[in-house]
């Protein structure tokens, strides 16, 4: 049985609800947990295939294998990756940015971003802080997923920079934020169960593009988005392709990455074998 890392945020919802409509998940076991942790556990060999961050397989990108047509990624705005500021962005040169720790990749794009965008020399700290009593101590904040959805849900007087849209704005290329990600070892010793995963993910992105409406109204996320601002969110924010302007993206993610120092090199895009060959 492959034990599959699920992400509890929004924008695994429609992969996941295809997975399960679809495929015989009995061969399936599902372990939630936000990216870093489930990062953690893919890199110690506690799950088998994960949506994991983009910047986590640029680390260790020895031991995965990419499943292919399959990304969280956005082309224009995402959002739920946003930067919370008291002042304008291109000001935050000299302070200190609150980070949330739940994603390197989101964290290693505003870094790229303060850095060679808008040429702001920043410190960065992780807090574990509710955003109104963080930006006490600092003047912007990062927040990801489901809480960065719910606080731009609020009122406040804040500024509000949604990294998606400005990489795409100054890059022209999707982001791409999360890759399926497989042990290397799993793949390598039980290939055609990760293969059949593989079509079945692919199936489940297609026909939950589809379902958009029936999934929304199963959706624990509805209770707090509304219906239709949901199912605006998966449409209008969120793409589930890794086609080549998304991998064009991420080859750029990473060498700016490597030229800020945050990677030693920029890796190889390996993908599980003959699965791409035939997709992409």
């Amino acid at each position: 049985m492959l034990r599959i890392g699920r992400i509890a945020y929004a924008n695994c919802t429609p992969i996941f609800h295809g997975l399960q409509q679809h495929s015989p998940i009995t061969e399936y076991q599902f372990i939630g947990g936000v990216p870093s942790h489930l990062n953690a556990m893919l890199s110690a060999g506690k799950i088998d295939v994960c949506p994991s961050s983009s910047i986590e397989y640029a680390h260790h990108s020895g031991r995965y294998l990419i499943l292919p047509d399959l990304s969280i990624s956005s082309i224009g705005a995402v959002a739920s990756v946003l930067l919370f500021s008291r002042i304008p962005i291109e000001e935050l040169d000299g302070q200190t940015i609150l980070l949330s720790s739940e994603s390197a990749t989101s964290v290693n794009l505003l870094r790229i971003l303060v850095k060679k965008r808008f040429v702001c020399s920043c410190q960065f700290r992780v807090s574990t802080q509710a955003l109104d009593k963080a930006l006490q101590e600092a003047p912007a904040m990062l927040l990801i997923g489901d809480s960065a959805l719910r606080a731009s849900m609020q009122e406040h007087d804040l500024l509000v920079y949604d990294l998606g849209e400005l990489w795409h704005d100054w890059t022209g290329l999707p982001f791409v934020f999360a890759l399926w990600l497989c042990a290397r070892q799993v793949a390598e010793e039980r290939y055609a169960e990760v293969a059949c995963l593989t079509r079945n993910l692919i199936t489940a992105k297609e026909q939950a593009c589809t379902e958009f409406e029936s999934i929304a109204q199963e959706s624990p996320e509805a209770k707090w988005m509304g219906k239709e601002r949901l199912i605006a969110y998966w449409t209008d924010n969120l793409s589930f392709d890794l086609g080549r302007k998304h991998l064009e993206g991420l080859a750029l993610f990473y060498r700016y990455c490597a030229e800020l120092g945050l990677l030693q090199n920029e890796p190889e895009l390996c993908f599980l074998p003959d699965i791409v060959n035939r997709r992409i």
